[in-house]
């Protein structure tokens, strides 16, 4: 093995990363204009236009409101209602069927839901108590008749019991295919997330449910609104083991957005293989997703596990119109879980293909301490390097679909585990005045890779940090590399580390890259 530690060829490998060298390209974001209105859907182009008059506004309209004693209910009450299957929209009728949240407790914003037939005609769909089961615990909630609208709804497939798609609130949506279940959301849009003055929080205003013409896709059309922003969705769902949807949206903006997250994820990781500290959990770990991907313009694949820091942790991989990124559950071992109802290892990841109106910019990551599997602490967005000033507007497409594992085809090695621990090696021992933490990072090896370890190099690096003691080796039958080192902080600051896999100066492996937030 050739190791090559923090010298002139990671530093040029680092600074080519942080500064930009990757980015080769110098894409625009796209605006909304004729090339992209959608003038052949009239129903959507009245949509898009509500959006672009609202944002001449200087305020979104006001949501709507509940009657105190809905909004008001106690979490036993609300937990005692239940949506009536056969009150169900398209029953029987459709390939496609969808049922529907009743507002209260924290879903106290409802929302109006259109329906339009094949002949274009809209009808809104009054709320309905009939629609609904009131337990023993909800017969006493009075002011449902002074209801308008839905906290969100869930689209079926037809034979199937469990929904592929939910509508959460706000602007969350949650995949899901036939086998999997509900993990990691996506949302529409994230607006200054971690930033000091607070995140921004769109949310859908009303919905457009288009009764569907094959038994292939179903379409749902949204407005967005927000302090800064107003805008248009179109979602056309795929469902199937794997539930691929393409995405439209016209956004429109009343104020200038510092940063514009665009299709954000959101997610929770408590524990995992990766962890410092321990749990006292009969369960070895506990996330609804491990890591973020990223595939760049040069066809580099990034991985970047998560973690849950000790404090907030902001990271980010620049690209220039990125092939494709997503959150991931790569661990889909029900060992490494054991949670028999929470069926982690069932979480789908979610990846996105950029199309349109994803220019120069970064995959940033966002992880937020949590003591509780209850809270999302994870989001990640693409964050244009162009910022939205006010009277401007953009327009984007992508796909987006959910991922079991890690199906994508790459013919180098991909991150299998990454592991870490106190350094027990003689003259390198942890100790009050020096932390020293040993990293293991096993690499599972594609079809017909016959490198032996002595031949390749070991290409890495760590800002704030020394690395002594890399090494590389074939584990697991030769079935996997693994890449181990030895880290020394300098101080309490994060620490950025990459490392990735050289064969005669080309890689041969995806680069893994961390952030170390040493303890306070």
């Amino acid at each position: 093995m050739k190791q090559c530690g923090i010298g002139s060829v990671w530093r040029a490998v680092v600074a080519g990363m942080l500064a930009g060298v990757w980015l080769t390209g110098s894409a625009q974001a796209q605006p909304v204009g004729e090339q992209n209105l959608p003038r052949n859907k009239p129903i959507l182009f009245s949509i898009v236009e509500q959006a672009r008059q609202s944002a001449e506004q200087s305020a979104p309209p006001a949501p709507l409101t509940l009657p105190e004693s809905v909004a008001n209910m106690q979490y036993e009450q609300y937990q005692a209602i239940s949506f009536k299957p056969q009150q169900a929209l398209w029953k029987d009728q459709q390939p496609f069927s969808v049922t529907f949240v009743h507002p209260g407790l924290s879903a106290h914003q409802p929302v109006p839901v259109v329906v339009v037939n094949r002949n274009n005609r809209q009808t809104e769909l009054a709320f309905t108590p009939a629609m609904f089961d009131y337990g023993k615990d909800a017969e006493a909630i009075t002011g449902l008749d002074g209801i308008t609208g839905f906290a969100g709804f869930s689209l079926y497939a037809q034979g199937h019991s469990k929904p592929f798609v939910k509508f959460d609130g706000a602007s969350f949506m949650r995949l899901a295919g036939f086998e999997q279940e509900f993990g990691a959301a996506a949302r529409a849009l994230a607006i200054d997330t971690a930033l000091p003055k607070g995140e921004e929080t769109p949310r859908f205003t009303r919905f457009w449910l288009i009764e569907p013409g094959s038994d292939e896709a179903v379409t749902v059309y949204a407005r967005l609104e927000s302090a800064s922003v107003a805008g248009a969705y179109a979602f056309s769902f795929y469902p199937g083991k794997q539930v691929k949807v393409d995405v439209q949206g016209w956004l429109f903006a009343r104020k200038s957005v510092k940063k514009l997250g665009l299709a954000p994820f959101t997610s929770m990781f408590l524990y995992g293989e990766n962890t410092e500290r321990q749990y006292d959990d009969y369960r070895p770990e506990v996330h609804d997703s491990d890591g973020v991907l990223m595939i760049n313009e040069k066809a580099e694949q990034i991985w970047r596990p998560l973690t849950n820091p000790n404090r907030l942790q902001i990271s980010a991989l620049p690209a220039s119109v990125p092939k494709g990124f997503g959150i991931l559950q790569r661990d889909s071992d029900f060992d490494n879980y054991l949670d028999a109802q929470a069926n982690y290892q069932l979480r789908p990841g979610l990846w996105v293909k950029p199309k349109e109106g994803f220019g120069e910019g970064h995959l940033e990551t966002v992880e937020i301490p949590a003591d509780s599997e209850i809270h999302d602490n994870i989001s990640a967005h693409w964050v244009a390097a162009q910022s939205v000033k006010k009277g401007q507007s953009r327009y984007l497409r992508y796909t987006m679909h959910t991922m079991t594992h890690n199906p994508l085809v790459y013919n180098k090695a991909v991150v299998a585990r990454t592991r870490q621990g106190a350094s027990k090696t003689a003259g390198f021992e942890s100790s009050a005045r020096q932390v020293i933490r040993r990293f293991v990072v096993d690499f599972d090896l594609p079809s017909g890779f016959s490198l032996p370890a002595e031949e390749l190099d070991l290409i890495m690096g760590a800002d704030n940090a020394q690395i002594k003691d890399a090494s590389i080796y074939n584990v697991n039958g030769n079935r996997q590399m693994r890449a181990t080192f030895l880290l020394l902080p300098a101080d309490a600051k994060p620490i950025d580390i990459q490392l990735v896999l050289e064969h005669n100066k080309q890689a041969v492996s995806e680069v893994w890259h961390y952030v170390y937030q040493p303890a306070q």
